[in-house]
């Protein structure tokens, strides 16, 4: 009987902590901000892939206008 008890009680303090959003539809501001996505592990290597893209795309495009150049003198 008192374990049962003590593991109500526990579930009840656990449910009390959670950040959902109280019977008035406020969430609790001690929660914290919540993000849209959570955050993983490759986050840093996916942003170091679109950078990467950007520069290759701002070099083709200096490529293509060297071209054009080139083309425009009679080369």
């Amino acid at each position: 009987m008192p374990r049962s008890i003590a593991l109500v009680l526990c579930a009840v303090v656990l449910g009390a902590c959670s950040g959902r959003p109280s019977a008035d539809g406020n969430a609790d501001p001690a929660a914290g901000p919540v993000s849209a996505k959570p955050k993983t592990v490759v986050d840093d290597q996916l942003k170091a892939l679109d950078k990467a893209r950007a520069v290759q795309q701002t070099v083709d495009d200096a490529a293509q206008a060297q071209r054009k150049a080139i083309d425009d003198a009679g080369g």
